[in-house]
């Protein structure tokens, strides 16, 4: 579409937007390969500490069967505490972590939606300024094609003037329809 354009600014703008979109896409690719690796880094670290740190077989079952007879005799004590577990954290703990988890990750993803929305947004008013000068230099140009063909400064002041005129009368009618309107309204009732 860049080279179909007949306008050499328009053509030049299209030109650098394809150029910044190839390169956001391939730094978003990088960016993608190497989530992809650090990935796959983890995964095979998970697996060799799973594999590697599982228990051997003969440690399952002992050799003593009464070997576990202290901790057996430690749970039923009646001096420990009524909600403590063995491994030393009670069930609200582990609640309060997963619940702590859960917010976390909620408020990291939310962060990263809001800077997101402020990219968009920041990508939308630059669009916009430019689409402002655009219209502001065409707006030029139309009053210098206007002063070559033979309209003088003052006939377009005095269109301007006139734009101006229309455009506080159309409000002031707008105002006036709705006080009737209301008028109207509160007559009826």
């Amino acid at each position: 579409m860049a080279k179909r354009e007949l306008i050499p600014a328009k053509k030049e703008k299209a030109h650098e937007r394809v150029k910044t979109f190839r390169n956001e896409l391939a730094d978003y690719r990088q960016q993608f390969e190497g989530l992809k690796r650090e990935r796959d880094e983890q995964q095979t670290s998970v697996n060799r500490t799973e594999l590697l740190g599982r228990r051997p077989h003969h440690a399952s079952t002992p050799e003593n069967p009464y070997s576990n007879s202290s901790q057996a005799a430690a749970q039923s004590s009646p001096f420990r505490p009524a909600n403590a577990s063995a491994f030393g954290a009670s069930p609200t703990d582990y609640n309060r972590e997963t619940h702590a988890l859960r917010e976390q990750t909620f408020m990291s993803s939310t962060n990263t939606q809001l800077d997101e929305f402020l990219d968009r947004g920041r990508a939308v008013l630059g669009d916009l300024g430019q689409q402002r000068e655009m219209l502001k230099g065409t707006q030029r140009k139309l009053y210098s094609v206007a002063n070559t063909l033979g309209i003088s400064g003052d006939t377009i002041r005095m269109v301007e003037r006139r734009a101006k005129q229309d455009k506080w009368i159309f409000w002031a009618g707008v105002i006036i329809f709705f006080v009737f309107c209301y008028l109207v309204v509160r007559w009826l009732r």
